[in-house]
């Protein structure tokens, strides 16, 4: 019987690693990996995934700081008397 529960929970363990993209790997290399005999560094694919995952992180890091910018200078709209908004404007025009 626990033969039976520990096989079948193997099974489910292995089937949502692999529902949720996990990586299927056996005990051995687990244990491999743990005490660094496993060369990783040469997995190309997945330095690749690296390289453009942090090339899209940086991308979103700039957009948030634009983003964070407009969104102060809508706030002091908001909140300043609609006087000075107005002069500001109007200062902004004579320039041209």
């Amino acid at each position: 019987m626990i033969i039976a529960i520990a096989t079948v929970g193997g099974i489910v363990k292995m089937s949502i690693r692999a529902k949720h993209g996990y990586p299927l790997e056996d005990r051995n290399h687990r244990r491999a990996m743990r005490r660094g005999y496993v060369d990783t560094s040469g997995d190309l694919e997945a330095q690749r995934k690296i390289e453009l995952l942090s090339n899209e992180n940086d991308k979103l890091v700039s957009q948030i700081g634009r983003l964070e910018e407009r969104l102060r200078v809508l706030e002091r709209i908001a909140t300043d008397p609609g006087e000075r908004v107005a002069r500001e404007i109007d200062e902004l025009r004579n320039r041209d």
